[in-house]
């Protein structure tokens, strides 16, 4: 009992010196992080429609080589829980600032190899098995940058704010989705299609190299969040997270995997799939092309701010019963959308993204709310990976091998059977789980 109040006094230290991170910089550093992650992530799936199946795969028909293409677009999928893992485990154990700064660093420097790559003209089969270790350097980047993201901005939030301050890195997003597009969209006013093949299509990925810098000014310019603060201070902290994670927390796992699942389908069947039916089937030219994603993007990063408000004012998980709806209901018109011309597509862009955004700006404090501090790094990580496994890594490829096939009804009945399974696993999800 005499030694009970000394430790009052350490424990009061750090926190005043976590509590001068202003909202400001708070809210920055995981937006410019998610941002830079995002868009080093998005301009490998443009790269991937574009160029890489003509550049890294040209032996094949034009299919294949999409398909193929495609392949190792997913394999960051499959990366990022070991990088969850990972850097989950250092997360959980060191703390959010440094982990972060590592997994930015890990993500920008794949990324940056991309565009230096030989391609199989100059090295043969050798060049897309370089492109495929770059990709999970990326995808594991990645499993690392998200959570500690979504941690900063929540585990910084005051009460009854925590939905509108998860949304901000959940920003990063569509605003990586505007640069990646927008960085082709100017290579292709200013080159030919022919010299974004031969050299142009290297820019994006090198220049990310300037992104970095600046995340890392950001993420260096903060401190530890108060919430891991305290875990410190109480030595609550766990020797080996992920182990005390599947021990005690595996129902939270798997409701949170597939809670997320219909917001991976959705987004890839309108971001990566769009662009290649666009590209590949209705002919349309890269420029107008892109000019449909840069669109999407606008509109899902002007809905994200939105449900985060009405989030917090009529809770998160009643906003996402109504969106989950809302997206199975969007299945059914799906294939008159994207089959009746070009107009069409605009509004299929437009009503996909606003359910997006929707879906997305509740998605990082949703996975995040059902884990303690001393897993939580790891806990919302590895949830939000594995539902990239099944909702995002394949979805351009099931729905592109769906609709050449099958036709476009079948990549409505995708989306709506994952909707379909996303509503129940929210239903069973109790009130503090999303």
């Amino acid at each position: 009992m005499t030694n009970a109040t000394p430790p009052a006094s350490p424990s009061a230290e750090p926190l005043a010196h976590v509590a001068m991170n202003s909202p400001a910089r708070v809210l920055t550093a995981s937006l410019v992080g998610t941002t830079i992650e995002f868009f080093d992530f998005y301009v490998y799936a443009t790269a991937a429609v574009l160029v890489f199946p003509a550049l890294f795969f040209p032996n094949s028909d034009p299919t294949t080589a999409l398909l193929a293409s495609f392949a190792t677009f997913s394999i960051a999928f499959f990366a990022r829980p070991l990088g969850a893992v990972v850097f989950g485990h250092f997360g959980d154990r060191i703390g959010r600032k440094t982990t972060l700064v590592a997994a930015l660093l890990t993500m920008g420097i794949s990324t940056v190899i991309i565009g230096l790559l030989p391609t199989y003209e100059t090295i043969g089969v050798a060049a897309p098995l370089l492109l495929a270790l770059c990709r999970f350097g990326q995808g594991f980047g990645l499993g690392g940058e998200w959570g500690g993201a979504v941690l900063l901005a929540t585990e910084n939030a005051p009460p009854g704010k925590r939905t509108w301050y998860g949304m901000f890195p959940q920003l990063g997003a569509p605003v990586g989705l505007f640069l990646s597009s927008g960085v082709f969209w100017i290579l292709l006013h200013f080159m030919s299609q022919d010299a974004l093949l031969s050299w142009g299509w290297r820019i994006p990925f090198i220049a990310s190299i300037l992104l970095i810098a600046v995340g890392l000014w950001v993420r260096l310019s903060i401190t530890e969040t108060p919430a891991f603060q305290k875990t410190i201070d109480k030595q609550e902290r766990v020797e080996i997270p992920v182990v005390e994670l599947f021990r005690t927390h595996k129902r939270s796992l798997a409701l949170g995997t597939f809670v997320a699942l219909a917001t991976f389908v959705l987004f890839y069947i309108g971001s990566a799939y769009l662009l290649s039916y666009n590209v590949k089937i209705l002919k349309m030219p890269f420029l107008d092309a892109l000019e449909v994603q840069l669109l999407g993007s606008i509109v899902f990063g002007i809905f994200i701010p939105i449900v985060g408000k009405l989030g917090d004012r009529y809770g998160r998980r009643e906003m996402l019963i109504v969106t989950t709806v809302l997206i199975g209901l969007f299945s059914f018109v799906l294939p008159a959308l994207m089959t009746n011309g070009e107009g069409m597509i605009f509004l299929f862009v437009v009503l996909a993204m606003v359910l997006m955004g929707m879906t997305y700006g509740l998605i990082g404090t949703a996975l995040a709310a059902p884990f303690p501090t001393a897993v939580r790094y790891t806990g919302s990580s590895i949830t939000f990976n594995l539902a990239g496994i099944f909702g995002a890594s394949l979805a351009p490829y099931i729905a592109t091998y769906l609709q050449a096939n099958y036709g476009m009804t079948y990549v409505g009945y995708y989306l709506g059977i994952a909707a379909v399974i996303t509503l129940v696993c929210i239903l069973l999800s109790g009130k503090d789980e999303v």
